[in-house]
């Protein structure tokens, strides 16, 4: 067992006593990134986003992640979305990232 899926499965067994818990469920998301589980990835980047719409990171990563599988315009919407949810949540300096990762592909 590697470092990586011993540290993916420690995630999800605490995920299990708490699946509702969004840093758990993004740093699952991160895991399966890491290892090349796109599917997988997005996946939990939903559960997140499912559980708070305000987890603005969540559809950065979402966007990064697809703009890498090459589904361009699903990334724009992913980081559309996240510039949205950085508003509504206030959070001005994780909307300019997101907004600097959506320009770098329109």
């Amino acid at each position: 067992m590697t470092a990586d899926s011993s540290r993916l499965e420690k995630l999800q067994q605490m995920l299990e006593k708490s699946p509702g818990d969004t840093f758990l469920l993004y740093a699952v998301a991160l895991e399966y990134r890491k290892s090349g589980d796109a599917k997988s990835a997005l996946e939990y980047l939903d559960k997140v986003i499912l559980h708070d719409w305000g987890y603005c990171y969540a559809y950065h990563q979402k966007g990064l992640i697809l703009e890498s599988s090459g589904e361009i315009e699903a990334a724009k919407q992913a980081y559309r979305e996240g510039i949205n949810a950085a508003d509504r949540k206030g959070d001005a300096h994780a909307g300019q990232e997101i907004a600097a990762a959506l320009e770098m592909i329109e």
